[in-house]
C-alpha cells in the first residue's frame, strides 16, 4: 500500500488543473454562449481520443474471458452492501460529497448573482479566480495529503477530516455577503477536496470486494461521483424554496455543508482500513 495515497494525491491535481484550463477557455469565449459551452468539449474531447488511440490498453487472454450473459451483465452495475459493508459506506461517503460539490459547481454563478451581487459580465472572472484559488490550494493539499496518510499509514481520519473541512467551506460561502468572502470558502474548499482526491481513492482500493474484479467494482463507485450530478439540479428547486422569498442560494449551500458532513460521518463505519 506504500505510495498508493502519493499516486491517488497525483490524479487529483487532474481534476484542478482540468477546472482553472476550462474556467479560464469560458473566460475567452465570453460573449458568445455556444462558444463557452462547445470549446471546452471539444478540447476535452479531443485529448480524451488522443488517450485512448495511444494507451496501449492490456487485453485477457481468450481462455481468461468471462461468458457473456443477461445476469452477468446486470451484474456489473451492483455490489452486495451486505456482503461488502465497507465498501457501500465508502460509495455512501463519496456520493455525498460529490452531491456537495455538485451543488457548488453548478450553482455558483447564479449565488455571485444573487447574493454577491455580482454583475454578469464579471461572472465568467470571478469564476475563474474562485476556481484559480480553489485549484492553488487543492493542488498543494492533494500532494500532501497523500504524503502524510502514506506515512502514517491511516486513511479514515484524513477523508473524515477533508469531508468535514468542505463543508465548513460551504457554510463560509453560504453566509458571504462579498466576493472576498466567496474567495476564502473556495481557498477552504480546496484544502478539504485536496485531502479527500488524494486519500478516497486509497481508501476506496483497500476496501474493494474482489481484487479479481477490481475494474467492475471501481466503475459501480464511479456511479457515485457521477450520479450526483443528475440530482443536484432535480433538488436545487426544492431546496431554495425554502429560502425567504425563494430563490435562497445560502439556503443551497448550507445544505450542501450538510451533505459533505453526512460524507464524514458516512465514512466512520468503514472497518477494514484505519
Amino acid at each position: 500500500m506504500g505510495g498508493s495515497n502519493q499516486v491517488s494525491g497525483v490524479l487529483g491535481v487532474c481534476l484542478p488543473v482540468g477546472s482553472v484550463c476550462g474556467a479560464f477557455v469560458v473566460k475567452l469565449f465570453t460573449g458568445s454562449l455556444l462558444a463557452m459551452f462547445l470549446a471546452p468539449c471539444a478540447i476535452g474531447g479531443f485529448f480524451v481520443l488522443l488517450f485512448a488511440v495511444t494507451l496501449n490498453d492490456r487485453r485477457l487472454a481468450r481462455a481468461d474471458k468471462p461468458k457473456w450473459s443477461l445476469r452477468e451483465f446486470a451484474g456489473t452495475f451492483y455490489v452486495n452492501p451486505r456482503k461488502s459493508p465497507d465498501f457501500s459506506w465508502a460509495f455512501a461517503s463519496r456520493f455525498m460529497f460529490v452531491l456537495a460539490y455538485a451543488f457548488l459547481v453548478t450553482y455558483q454563478a447564479y449565488h455571485l448573482l444573487d447574493k454577491i451581487g455580482t454583475a454578469k459580465a464579471e461572472v465568467p472572472q470571478q469564476i475563474f479566480l474562485g476556481t484559480l484559488v480553489q485549484s492553488a490550494v487543492l493542488v498543494a493539499a492533494s500532494l500532501l495529503g497523500g504524503k502524510l496518510s502514506d506515512r502514517t499509514g491511516r486513511r479514515k481520519i484524513f477523508v473524515l477530516t477533508a469531508s468535514m473541512v468542505y463543508g465548513l467551506a460551504l457554510f463560509v460561502i453560504a453566509i458571504a455577503s462579498r466576493f472576498s468572502g466567496f474567495l476564502v470558502g473556495m481557498a477552504i474548499s480546496g484544502l478539504g477536496f485536496g485531502v479527500y482526491a488524494a486519500v478516497d481513492l486509497a481508501l476506496v482500493v483497500d476496501v474493494l470486494p474482489d481484487k479479481r474484479n477490481a475494474a467492475k467494482d471501481l466503475s459501480v463507485f464511479n456511479i457515485a461521483g457521477a450520479l450526483p450530478f443528475a440530482l443536484a439540479p432535480a433538488l436545487a428547486p426544492a431546496i431554495l424554496a425554502i429560502g425567504s422569498g425563494g430563490g435562497s442560494y445560502g439556503v443551497l449551500y448550507t445544505v450542501a455543508g450538510f451533505c459533505a458532513i453526512a460524507g464524514a460521518v458516512a465514512i466512520m463505519p468503514v472497518r477494514r482500513v484505519r
